[in-house]
């Protein structure tokens, strides 16, 4: 089970993190993938305000089939945003706008896709997506990531596979 990192203060926001960022990683394979899910990747300048964003700052921002990132957007954070559109049904889909969802099932098996996904883009995988999101400030009832992911996600994939999506290790 995933708790959200408290929203008065993400890590970046005092102190910043060493994680993969957008402008770390071939911004074209992020945008292929998303297509595959019928999203598009929309960038935004550095330093502007992304649309859609919940945390506000660097975090990614949703905005019905868009996905919003800057350079300095967080790899974790653009994943987790595009997996909650990727997991809903396309009609709610279409109503979204900066709040993805308030089912704690769906934001489970967001965060176990975006696990999953992390595998298809270079220089990324699991291992580095799972310590940043450790590092960002992800809590999970095993104390790691990766221990939620290995042993206590069966509810997430059982999720994922109902809908037709990927949800194998």
């Amino acid at each position: 089970m995933y708790a959200a990192p408290a929203p008065a203060a993400p890590a970046a926001a005092t102190d910043p993190v060493e994680v993969l960022r957008l402008r770390d990683v071939d911004v074209g394979a992020v945008r292929d993938l998303l297509a595959e899910f019928a999203l598009e990747l929309v960038e935004v300048a550095e330093g502007e305000a992304i649309p859609g964003s919940f945390w506000g700052d660097e975090e990614a921002g949703v905005i019905a089939s868009r996905v919003f990132a800057r350079p300095d957007t967080p790899v974790h954070s653009l994943l987790h945003e595009a997996c909650h559109l990727i997991v809903l049904p396309e009609e709610r889909r279409a109503l979204v706008h900066t709040d993805a969802t308030d089912s704690v099932i769906e934001e489970d098996a967001t965060c176990y896709l975006q696990i999953l996904l992390a595998d298809r883009l270079p220089g990324v995988g699991r291992g580095r997506l799972t310590r940043d999101m450790d590092a960002w400030g992800y809590t999970f009832r095993l104390g790691s990531t990766q221990a939620w992911f290995e042993a206590d996600a069966e509810d997430a994939r059982r999720f994922l596979a109902g809908r037709g999506l990927p949800h194998g290790p």
